[in-house]
């Protein structure tokens, strides 16, 4: 055929246009799978965004949702002029002239390459083509993914066909409406309109030149050129982009020169309403899925996944509504023992001075502002103490308030926070997760986030690595001072734990009661006999991961672990002494509801069922002994109602820092810890910031709730019986009780603990209830 051209250069340029055509046709067609896929004019006709993925309850309630394009699209008419002309003049000045494809561009920016510049050739339409359908994505490679240099050719001609289409379809006002609606500006910004309400805080109409160059220029790298992380390049990209917006007459060169000279003028204060129904658990589950999409090449924020979680939404209502309560109460309580008196404060008991610039000093934009003011420092703290409207949280709903930086770091310090996980151990599924009070407010999770010194809570494990080293619940120690050396890092050290009522009985204890009682001296004396070494390898053979000092006090709590940790730890005892690693996702599907994953429980065989089981039993002590640190949960009648046992734990750390109650039920552990995020920040006596004056009160509310729903589907009862013969003597002799029977948990040492009256409507609230003051 070709021979028919008689002309041979005409000939090879027909051939090569042959060539061409069938080689476009290939693309378009996926010959083979060669080429991976490619847009057509229905999908051109009705672009699909990323989906979103769904997370659901146990009960199957919608619990949130996961998008990566966090934006609220504009039409032309919204965008300003401003914007359309910056967009132009510096990425595509010829864009009214070509239809989608601009050769001359293409082939000056293969010339500017070959001298060692780095012009790119791409159109507006182009990366429209490549950001909305993802023409260079894995799900459109084919087989030529594997050969570099053909590969980038094919990418290349790939987009140049769906530029094509793309201007078939639409408007030239349609292209730039669409492109400036899917481009992402950095911060989890996509959008125009997202953007410039995040760093202006205008909509997109309202935008300036200087400012609609700021935005257009974050666009070649919106990381490299962020003006809230790298003012400095974001200028210069500013100014290179007004340049442009001057060799094209969309400004004149006096504007020019105006606009080149002023700041950025960043306005940080809009406040995003996200709808993805942000919560604790969201968060969580994205956190537990990480590893999995990793390993399977898949987005959460965009391949339209439906998760299924473990989490029982009429639980986790109760749970959050039993927090909301104590929490109120606990708050008030606080605000009355502190006053107008500020309550950060040093190890000596004084006010810590500067503390709200000293916080302000960690904030992100604190470098920026000491690099303006040159370090100094009256007017940096001139510039947080500016005040300005803001909305704050309080426990009568949000706020409307004006305060300065200062000002809002002293309120958020005074504020008391929480962490509260239940399980069902024998499922191993996570039924209940608050990461806090408040996530609009408070982001950071209590539950697997944070770590917090654990106090009485950690005692178990000395006592369980006991129990399986020869000792039993019933073998007794003397409540006396004690007094142990030990080396540290190569010094030696002497350890003198103090009851926490700095008060020695010289009684005989029972292992059992001693753990009820939460009796440091004996704990510190039973840790010396079994060696720290072995608490914290039981303590790791039960599921806390975090490192563990050590020291003759690890058995005291004086390490920090998260709420998850210890949950996962105690599960171990009603699992029958099989650890587990906690189930929060269950099955995963896509759009159509094919199972892509399903998830199941893992167990290691770590306790003997006798030791599991004792251990059990010694949890009861805190109920059923003298003076047993758990024995306020009497004064919620609706955990009696029926025949029922409660085990459980309380925990305070050093100078009431932390709260913690550990529940033990038939069915269920629950983990609670409550304190201020900073440790500065605490009560200041035992009657008010013990584990069990803050923390056991959310459990007894929480499982009220819980026992009054017959829905629920977890009712009274007691522990199991028995798994196994029990070998060890458990059925101890009724102790023989001094007068020195008040319950404590604290694992403080340095601090005396003189009760505190409470506020008047708390004393109201404790008269006539049985065990308050046990």
């Amino acid at each position: 055929m070709f021979k028919r051209i008689k002309n041979r250069f005409l000939r090879y340029f027909v051939i090569f246009i042959y060539f061409i055509v069938i080689f476009f046709c290939a693309i378009e067609l996926n010959f083979l799978w060669l080429f991976g896929y490619s847009p057509s004019m229905e999908d051109i006709r009705n672009p699909s965004m990323s989906l979103s993925s769904e997370v659901y309850s146990a009960d199957g309630k919608l619990l949130g949702r996961y998008y990566k394009e966090n934006r609220s699209p504009v039409e032309f008419k919204q965008i300003s002029p401003n914007l359309i002309n910056a967009l132009v003049a510096t990425e595509d000045a010829r864009f009214y002239q070509h239809n989608g494809v601009d050769f001359f561009s293409f082939f000056s920016s293969i010339r500017s390459t070959a001298k060692g510049g780095r012009r790119g050739g791409s159109t507006i339409t182009q990366q429209l083509a490549k950001n909305l359908f993802e023409t260079r994505k894995r799900k459109s490679q084919g087989l030529i993914r594997r050969i570099p240099i053909f590969r980038t050719i094919v990418f290349k001609c790939k987009e140049w066909i769906t530029a094509y289409k793309i201007e078939h379809v639409y408007t030239k006002q349609q292209i730039l409406t669409l492109y400036l609606n899917t481009v992402p500006f950095g911060n989890n910004s996509f959008g125009i309109k997202t953007a410039s309400k995040k760093y202006f805080n205008k909509n997109p109409d309202a935008v300036n030149t200087a400012e609609a160059a700021t935005l257009i220029g974050m666009l070649k790298a919106t990381s490299t050129y962020n003006p809230i992380r790298n003012p400095e390049k974001a200028v210069d990209r500013r100014n290179t982009v007004l340049k442009q917006m001057a060799k094209y007459n969309y400004i004149t060169q006096a504007a020019l020169n105006t606009f080149t000279q002023q700041p950025l003028g960043l306005d940080l204060s809009y406040v995003e309403d996200e709808s993805q129904g942000d919560s604790y658990i969201r968060r969580a589950v994205e956190k537990w899925l990480a590893k999995w999409c990793t390993e399977n090449d898949v987005d959460l924020y965009e391949d339209g996944l439906k998760i299924y979680t473990t989490i029982d939404s009429r639980l986790q209502e109760y749970a959050e509504e039993a927090v909301a309560e104590k929490m109120k109460m606990l708050q008030k309580r606080f605000d009355g023992i502190w006053g107008k008196k500020n309550p950060w404060i040093d190890p000596d008991g004084n006010e810590i001075k500067d503390y709200t610039i000293k916080v302000a000093q960690k904030l992100p934009i604190y470098k920026l502002v000491d690099k303006k003011y040159v370090g100094n420092m009256d007017s940096i703290r001139k510039f947080f103490s500016r005040p300005k409207r803001m909305k704050v949280f309080s426990w009568k709903g949000e706020r409307d308030t004006t305060f300065s930086t200062l000002d809002s770091i002293a309120y958020y310090a005074r504020l008391l926070n929480t962490g509260m996980m239940t399980i069902e151990p024998t499922s191993g599924k996570i039924k209940v997760w608050v990461g806090g009070i408040d996530h609009k407010y408070f982001n950071y999770d209590h539950v697997n986030q944070s770590k917090r010194q654990a106090g009485s809570t950690f005692k178990p494990f000395a006592y369980l690595t006991a129990l399986d080293n020869g000792f039993t619940p019933c073998d007794k120690f003397t409540d006396k001072p004690v007094s142990i050396k030990f080396t540290d890092k190569g010094k030696e050290e002497v350890w003198e734990p103090k009851n926490a009522n700095w008060v020695f009985s010289y009684q005989d204890m029972s292992l059992r009661w001693a753990m009820g009682k939460s009796v440091n001296s004996i704990t510190a004396q039973l840790t010396e006999k079994v060696g720290w070494d072995k608490v914290v390898q039981y303590a790791h053979k039960c599921g806390i991961e975090s490192h563990l000092e050590s020291v003759p006090s690890v058995s005291l709590g004086t390490n920090d672990v998260s709420v998850f940790e210890m949950v996962r730890a105690y599960s171990t005892f009603l699992n029958r002494g099989s650890k587990i690693d906690p189930l929060l996702v269950t099955k995963i599907t896509d759009q159509e509801g094919n199972v892509l994953q399903e998830f199941t429980l893992k167990t290691e065989k770590v306790l003997s069922d006798e030791l599991a089981w004792l251990m059990l039993y010694m949890f009861r002590g805190g109920m059923e002994e003298p003076g047993g640190t758990s024995q306020a949960l009497w004064e919620y009648p609706g955990l009696w109602k029926k025949s029922n046992q409660i085990g459980g734990k309380t925990g305070t750390s050093s100078g009431f820092v932390d709260g913690w109650y550990m529940g033990i039920t038939k069915d269920l552990i629950t983990g609670i810890w409550v304190g201020a995020d900073d440790r500065s920040v605490h009560f200041t006596t035992a009657e008010s910031g013990e584990g069990s004056h803050t923390a056991l009160p959310v459990f007894g509310r929480f499982m009220e709730k819980v026992y009054a729903d017959p829905q629920s589907g977890y009712t009274y009862g007691l522990f199991p019986k028995p798994w196994t013969k029990i070998t060890k003597q458990y059925d101890c002799p009724s102790p023989q009780i001094k007068a020195d029977t008040l319950s404590s948990d604290s694992s403080s040492t340095d601090s005396a603990m003189t009760p505190e009256p409470l506020p008047a409507e708390e004393n109201k609230e404790k008269e006539n209830q049985p065990g308050a003051n046990k």
